[in-house]
């Protein structure tokens, strides 16, 4: 283990029902929906083409693609909770989308851990359960993820 400095919680720290309202906010722009519509490949139309957008959906301007917003809650969200504490995360058991993003959008974030068990195979380490959502500058709430993740209990003991 090394001696970089940590801002994510240990496993004794993440007591089930902690709530965490995470300070880093994040605008999205038309150029981050792009680039990471068209670095992971996807070609919808929805996401990339205006005019379709404008004139095809029911929206009437690109949505911003929902893996982005899923990838921006776990990351606003890794300096409060799992920054140098973590092993790996291990999956995701839901993640819904329950109203658009579209580019200008500003978004926060708030943690909740769901559950946490000490690992049985694994000494020193456990599994969180953590309930990420994800609401735009309205407060109508954009994305809601659940996850799991193996995180380091503390060197010390706690």
């Amino acid at each position: 283990m090394t001696d970089r400095p940590v801002s994510g919680k240990w496993f004794e720290e993440l007591t089930e029902g902690l709530v965490m309202q995470h300070v880093i906010r994040r605008t999205i722009t038309e150029a981050d929906n792009i680039g990471f519509t068209t670095m992971t490949m996807n070609p919808a139309w929805l996401h990339l083409d205006a005019d379709y957008a404008a004139n095809e959906t029911e929206f009437g301007k690109p949505l911003v693609n929902s893996l982005l917003t899923l990838s921006l809650a776990v990351g606003i969200s890794v300096h409060e909770t799992t920054l140098g504490t973590t092993v790996a995360n291990l999956g995701f058991e839901e993640s819904v989308f329950p109203a658009p993003v579209f580019h200008g959008d500003t978004i926060r974030v708030e943690t909740e851990v769901l559950k946490r068990r000490a690992s049985s195979s694994r000494p020193n380490q456990g599994v969180v359960t953590f309930e990420h959502r994800v609401f735009n500058q309205d407060d109508v709430l954009v994305c809601r993820t659940v996850r799991n993740a193996l995180m380091l209990c503390h060197p010390g003991g706690g």
